[in-house]
């Protein structure tokens, strides 16, 4: 009988309704559909919003702190970013990607973690590569090192027949950009293999 019932309010319907301030967060806002920022932006502008099913306004009780992401895949539109202030987040430096480590594996041998961090700033600083990998690479690779039980020594050999890290697939998730490095390895075997290379 009530449609009510079969409505599940969104978090932007808890935000409005919320008693106290709230803090709402989009993440990610660039991989929406293009008109999202737009649509929201009225929203965001009014406070408020309209629920046809029951013919309502949903009006915000306290103006909610909005935190909106986007990793700039995307370009957002003016109007939206006009209203928006702006904080760029570096990716972090070595010190920092290390704690982050040392939360998700406790215990983990700091030597290891330095020869992967190692690698890892070095395949993100390779010119010409699509996708640079993240943090979440980073750990995915780290797990996997662990599985597999490699050691920070077997990081740390640079021949020309190991210029690709073990399990790069964790690495680079990009076929254009293993091609990239296969291509820099074959270059490394083959400079390597000249005398006095």
């Amino acid at each position: 009988q009530d449609v009510r019932n079969y409505l599940k309010k969104g978090k932007l319907w808890e935000a409005f309704t919320s008693p106290t301030r709230p803090v709402l967060l989009i993440d990610e806002i660039d991989k929406a559909d293009i008109e999202f920022p737009n649509d929201l932006l009225q929203e965001l502008d009014r406070m408020e919003f309209y629920v046809q099913e029951i013919d309502e306004t949903i009006r915000a009780e306290v103006r909610p702190i909005v935190i909106i992401t986007s990793n700039n895949e995307k370009e957002l539109p003016d109007a939206f970013l006009r209203r928006c202030f702006f904080h760029y987040i570096r990716f972090p430096d070595a010190e920092t990607l290390a704690a982050i480590v040392d939360v998700h594996f406790p215990g983990i041998k700091p030597r290891l973690v330095s020869e992967a961090l190692k690698t890892f700033y070095e395949i993100r600083d390779t010119p010409g590569l699509k996708k640079k990998p993240s943090t979440s690479e980073l750990l995915d690779w780290l797990k996997l090192l662990l599985v597999e039980d490699i050691d920070a020594e077997t990081l740390r050999e640079k021949t020309p027949n190991k210029l690709i890290p073990p399990l790069h697939g964790a690495l680079l998730k990009n076929e254009q950009d293993i091609h990239l490095f296969e291509r820099l390895a074959f270059l490394g075997r083959r400079d390597g293999a000249r005398p006095g290379g």
